[in-house]
């Protein structure tokens, strides 16, 4: 009889040929557990999802009632379903005033389709502007407007009008025109290795881009709820964008992602054609009843009012001659190495001893950092010690 993981091996589609092949029976709080019991610290969070830790009972239970109630009824935005509504009615209302109306999606990757197709149809330009070392997701749309060419030369002919700026450069701003519909921009940039814009240059951007009419897509679909140490990661620059992402610990788990933008410019998918935007499973039912669990325990249990000190635990512990740089804001951190050799052999070795971290697809000389906010003191000194001790054992005589 074939074990589970031969089964994966056969049936599951791979796309890589070496996956990490780790099997785990169980989730809770910052743990995984394989089946005989012995866990292991989540400090990716699954690639930013789990902001509350795994199976947070409160959006189990949301889980549970809403599956209960009904699941799929219809395509996206005919029906009016509490959970949607609910959900839509508190994000618009810990939003700035001009963010209010929320297109729920399937995942991030949508949101990047239906936010660049809504820049296009509302301004009625071709062009889109996106950044070097970005990173939006794997879809046609949304690689086209990714920053590596390593990771997309196979798939051309992408999307046509796409340009490139640098990050953090007052020159390339000029491209800018009248011919722009929209810059897409993750706040923090995510698999670059957590490159954190300046804040005079986020401010000349938003200025930039309000001159020319040109509509500002932030992407936050790795730093919005907490995960920078504020709510969302605009707030550190001071400026609101025209069109918001969201996805990964939007759902508390669950699948669901959403751009958010103003009923004014949401209001071009009404029209010529109607069904702008079209979606089967977004804004699916239970997905949204444990995205809007999750808010709930994230505001009413003020979990990102420790962020901050938990970020200067990380940088305090993890102190290392090895150690090139560490970088990022709140609990979305990135810790560079000499090399992608030296920092897989740190990583491979965190994971035999408990502590599950990761690499980025556009610098893989750096280990990334992103726990649970929920996350205590105790365990997040107990994971730098042991990343500690990985990193003296693979760099030290």
């Amino acid at each position: 009889m074939l074990t589970l993981r031969q089964l994966f091996l056969n049936n599951n589609a791979q796309t890589t040929h070496f996956p990490l092949l780790l099997e785990f029976d169980r989730a809770e709080g910052v743990y995984i557990y394989e089946e005989g019991g012995k866990g292991y610290m989540d400090l990716i969070s699954g690639i930013g999802v789990s902001n509350l830790g795994h199976s947070h009972p409160k959006v189990v239970q949301a889980v549970k009632d809403q599956a209960e109630k009904y699941m799929h009824l219809m395509v996206y935005g005919e029906y009016v379903q509490t959970p949607q509504v609910r959900f839509a009615e508190k994000l618009v209302s810990i939003l700035p005033d001009s963010l209010n109306s929320v297109y729920f999606t399937n995942s991030g990757a949508e949101a990047v389709e239906g936010a660049i197709k809504l820049a296009k149809r509302y301004t009625g330009r071709p062009n889109v502007l996106a950044f070097n070392n970005s990173y939006h997701g794997s879809t046609h749309g949304a690689l086209s407007v990714m920053g590596n060419e390593e990771f997309k030369q196979a798939y051309r002919p992408l999307l046509p009008g796409i340009g490139f700026m640098r990050l953090n450069n007052h020159d390339d701003l000029e491209l800018i025109n009248h011919q722009t519909a929209c810059i897409i921009l993750e706040t923090i940039q995510g698999e670059a290795g957590i490159r954190v814009p300046d804040y005079e240059w986020m401010q000349a951007l938003r200025k930039r881009c309000s001159e020319t009419g040109t509509l500002l897509i932030l992407d936050e679909i790795q730093a919005a709820l907490g995960r920078t140490g504020k709510l969302f990661a605009f707030e550190h620059f001071d400026i609101v964008p025209d069109i918001l992402l969201m996805a990964k610990a939007l759902g508390g788990g669950m699948p669901v992602g959403a751009f958010v933008s103003s009923v004014e410019i949401m209001s071009a998918f009404k029209e010529n054609p109607i069904l702008g935007h079209i979606t089967t499973f977004g804004g699916h039912p239970v997905s949204c009843a444990a995205g809007l669990a999750a808010l709930d325990v994230l505001l009413e249990e003020n979990l990102i009012d420790d962020v901050a000190e938990k970020e200067a635990i990380i940088r305090r512990e993890l102190q290392h001659p090895a150690i090139k740089e560490i970088r990022g804001k709140g609990l979305m951190l990135a810790v560079e190495f000499e090399s992608f050799d030296t920092n897989k052999r740190i990583i491979d070795t965190c994971i035999q001893n408990g502590v599950i971290t990761d690499w980025f697809l556009h610098c893989s000389n750096s280990m990334r950092l992103a726990p649970p906010l929920i996350i205590t003191t105790e365990e997040l000194v107990k994971a730098c010690h042991i990343i500690v001790q990985a990193i003296a054992q693979h760099t030290e005589d």
